[in-house]
């Protein structure tokens, strides 16, 4: 599990392949639900690459 302003590795994105193999942080506070299918949002990825919602198979905790 994530926790809100954790900073992850995005190891895989079918949100947005162009984010795959950036950092950005979570920015759910609480364990994602039905609304986003169970994927977490995460942002502060790049200017280009607005906020992408990612499976939790497809980011790795960094800290």
């Amino acid at each position: 599990m994530f926790r809100g302003g954790q900073k992850v590795l995005i190891v895989a994105c079918e949100d947005d392949p162009r984010a795959v193999g950036k950092t950005g942080r979570v920015l759910d506070e609480v364990p994602p639900g039905p609304l986003t299918e169970g994927r977490w949002t995460v942002d502060r990825i790049s200017i280009w690459i607005a906020p992408v919602l990612c499976h939790t198979h497809e980011l790795r905790a960094l800290d």
